[in-house]
Formats: C-alpha cells, sequence, structure tokens
C-alpha cells in the first residue's frame, strides 16, 4: 500500500478554491441589489470588475514569483489570510468607489491561489495523478459558485448584503487553521508513510540539473521558452470567458425574468454540471496516459474535446427555452473549467517545480489583463444594446465571441507547444 494522504492536500487545495470562488462571486449574485442601492449602470458594474481583474494581473504575477520564494505553505496560508479579511471588509464599502477599492484589493490577494495550489501539486504528485489531482482541485471553481446562491441571496435579503460579505469571508480563516495543522512538503511531512514517499518521489521530475533545486528560474529564461507564450496565449484568450460566465451570468438569467432569489437554482444547475465534469476530465488527462498516449498527445486531446463542448455556446441564440440555454451554458463552463485544468497541468509537465508558479503566474497575469479587456467591452455593448431595448442581442454576441476565443487558442497551441513524449518537466538552464 502506498498510502493516500496526498490527497488530502488535495482536499485542502479543494476547499481553499471553493472559498475563493464565493468570495469573488458574491458581487455577481448581490448585483440586483447593490445596483439599485448605488444606481449602478452595466458600465459601473463593468468597471468594478476591472478594478478586480486589473488588481489580479498585478497580484498574479507577484504572487507567482513569491510562492516560488517562500514555498505552498507559507505563499497560500498568507493569501487566503489577507483575502478574507478583505472579503470581510466588503461590508463597510459605502459608495460605488468603494466597491472598486474593495474590489482590487480581493484580486490582488485571490490571486496567490492558483500559483500555490498548482505549486502544492507539483510537490505531491508524479506527473501521471496531476492532472486527477488539478481536477479535484478546480472543481473548486464550481463548488463554490453552487453554494454561494444558496447562501448568499438569503442571507442579503433576511439580514443585509454586509452579513453575507463578512460571513462568507469568515470562511477562509478557518481553513488557515487546518492548513498549517496539516500541510507539509513530503519530504517533511510526518503523516506520510514511507511507501507513499517513495512513490511520489520515484514519480515526480526533480527540478534543475545540479546541486541548486530550489534555484528560482529567471524571467529572461522564462519568457525564451515557447511554452510560456503558449500558456501565456492561451490564458489571455480564454480566461476572460471564464469570468464572463462567473460575473455577468447572474444578470443573463434576470434579463430572463428571473428574480434575485430564483437565479439560485439555474445558476447552481451550470455549477454542479461544471463541478462533476472537471473531475471527469482530470480523469480524463490520466486515462490517456494509462493508455500510453504521451504527455502532448494526452493534453492536446483533452483540450480539443473541451474545445468542441464550448462550441454549442455560439448557438445559444436559437433557444427559445431558459433550461435549454442553462443546460448550453453548464457545458460550456464544463469545458472552460477543464480547459483551465488542462492548461495548468500542462505547466507541471513542462516546467522544472520551482519554476511552475512563476509560468502560472505570467499566464495568470495575462488572463486577467484578458478579462480587463473583456469586462469593458461586455459592459459597453450591454449598455448600447440595453439602451436599444435588445439587451439579449448584446449576450447572443458575446457568446459567439466565447466560441471563437477557443478555436484561435486551440490553433496557437498546436504551434508553440513543445513536443514531450515522457510525463517530465523540461530542463531550463539558468
Amino acid at each position: 500500500m502506498k498510502g493516500k494522504f496526498r490527497w488530502t492536500v488535495v482536499g485542502l487545495l479543494f476547499f481553499a478554491t471553493t472559498i475563493n470562488y464565493i468570495d469573488r462571486q458574491i458581487i455577481s449574485l448581490l448585483k440586483p441589489m447593490l445596483e439599485k442601492d448605488f444606481n449602478w449602470s452595466e458600465s459601473d458594474y463593468g468597471t468594478i470588475v476591472v478594478w478586480f481583474q486589473v488588481a489580479y494581473a498585478l497580484g498574479y504575477l507577484l504572487a507567482g514569483r513569491f510562492v516560488d520564494t517562500v514555498g505552498a505553505k507559507v505563499g497560500y496560508g498568507l493569501s487566503v489570510l489577507l483575502w478574507s479579511l478583505v472579503a470581510m471588509g466588503h461590508a463597510l464599502a459605502r459608495s460605488t468607489m468603494g466597491f472598486s477599492v474593495a474590489r482590487g484589493l480581493l484580486g490582488f490577494t485571490e490571486a496567490g491561489n492558483f500559483p500555490a495550489a498548482m505549486k502544492a501539486i507539483a510537490e505531491w504528485f508524479p506527473a501521471s495523478e496531476r492532472s486527477t489531482a488539478t481536477g479535484i482541485m478546480l472543481a473548486g471553481t464550481t463548488v463554490g459558485p453552487i453554494m454561494a446562491p444558496a447562501v448568499v441571496p438569503w442571507l442579503a435579503v433576511t439580514y443585509g448584503w454586509q452579513t453575507a460579505f463578512v460571513v462568507t469571508g469568515a470562511i477562509g480563516l478557518v481553513w488557515l487553521v487546518l492548513w498549517y495543522l496539516f500541510y507539509e512538503k513530503p519530504e517533511r511531512q510526518t503523516r506520510l508513510q514511507p511507501a507513499e514517499r517513495a512513490y511520489i518521489n520515484e514519480g515526480r521530475q526533480e527540478v534543475l540539473p545540479g546541486d541548486a533545486p530550489e534555484e528560482k528560474v529567471p524571467y529572461r529564461v522564462l519568457f525564451a521558452q515557447k511554452a510560456t507564450w503558449s500558456f501565456l496565449m492561451a490564458k489571455l484568450l480564454t480566461d476572460p470567458i471564464w469570468w464572463f460566465y462567473l460575473f455577468w451570468l447572474p444578470s443573463y438569467l434576470t434579463n430572463h425574468g428571473l428574480s434575485m432569489t430564483e437565479i439560485a437554482l439555474p445558476i447552481m444547475l451550470v455549477y454542479s454540471i461544471t463541478a462533476a465534469l472537471s473531475v471527469v476530465g482530470g480523469l480524463l488527462g490520466a486515462y490517456f496516459l494509462r493508455i500510453g498516449w504521451n504527455v502532448t498527445k494526452g493534453r492536446n486531446a483533452t483540450l480539443l474535446i473541451c474545445m468542441l463542448f464550448a462550441l454549442p455556446i455560439m448557438l445559444i441564440r436559437y433557444s427559445d427555452n431558459i433550461w435549454l440555454s442553462v443546460v448550453i451554458i453548464a457545458l460550456a463552463a464544463s469545458a472552460q473549467t477543464v480547459w483551465m485544468g488542462t492548461l495548468l497541468t500542462k505547466v507541471t509537465d513542462q516546467f522544472p517545480r520551482q519554476a511552475v508558479s512563476s509560468v502560472i503566474g505570467i499566464g495568470g497575469m495575462a488572463g486577467a489583463l484578458g478579462g480587463i479587456v473583456f469586462a469593458k467591452v461586455v459592459g459597453s455593448l450591454l449598455d448600447m444594446y440595453k439602451s436599444n431595448h435588445n439587451l439579449e442581442g448584446g449576450y447572443n454576441l458575446l457568446f459567439v465571441v466565447c466560441g471563437l476565443a477557443y478555436i484561435i487558442s486551440f490553433l496557437i497551441i498546436q504551434l508553440l507547444s513543445p513536443n514531450r513524449k515522457k510525463p517530465q518537466a523540461m530542463s531550463i538552464p539558468v
């Protein structure tokens, strides 16, 4: 028996990611209430989203390097502590600018989640299990949005929107205690059985050649790699799609006549399907390796499947049933989650361990920058269509853009990704 403690680590990563997405999604769930209280237009709301993403872009780049420097335990713990306090601090906002500042601080502090999570996965899992571990971790990006609609609207209606921010923000402090009780690197974890430690070490590609395995890789070296640019461009083009679903799906549903409490069920359905399929997607990547496919072929096949599942979103204009539209959006959101997980796993395949967080930080920054531009476009476009009493047409156009982004991104990945026949990281000179 090789032991299963590494899956406890994944459980902690899943829990943190769930909290991360509860805290970032709450603004979209409270939008119908807050836009009345503060007289927001779609462009005002888009600006608030942009503040989050500007800070997220900067935070992602800095967090990647910071986590590679201090390690996953300290980096993750500090990130969760800070974003939990900021999430609770939203209750103090008294103006549109106040919310913009609060969202900016939340974006900056939440940026540490994925660099730290993927560093922990690179430390704890052999390449053959990383896609599965990443899929489980990323399920938190959907479980958070499942839980939030069930709790946040009720808290806001019953006790006020300030209480909703305080209660959800405080959950991160509970996780922080568990993290410091249970997480250590495999070589320091006393709860780890010798057989499992040996299994992890045998299947994990060690970092750079030479005697300095923890030496940081310079950015100039990382930017010289085609794999870095492949990841950067894919994130730039497709991360904004996830932001669009996360921040505008509640508004899309209310545009179809649903109230703030009635949107809970369709949102929970979308993210329930997404959560289930994100884990299946992680297992799919592991399956391709088990049947003998090389890493590049297996990861790219998964990306192709994701693209095919996402494309029906372009045809949503032909749906005259809200529940059919919800299912189409659920499939597209599922495809995005597995797509994102596969991209992250490719980084752990292609780069040495001490460069993983830095590369993910670079890609995360690019994705956030893309989200900034897209948020402004979405806000302005929807305001224009709303003034013409055709808000539905604006959403339909945006869904077409979402589908096209996957096609372009997939082609770029095929051009720039290096071919890795074995599940191991590239050797990068420093």
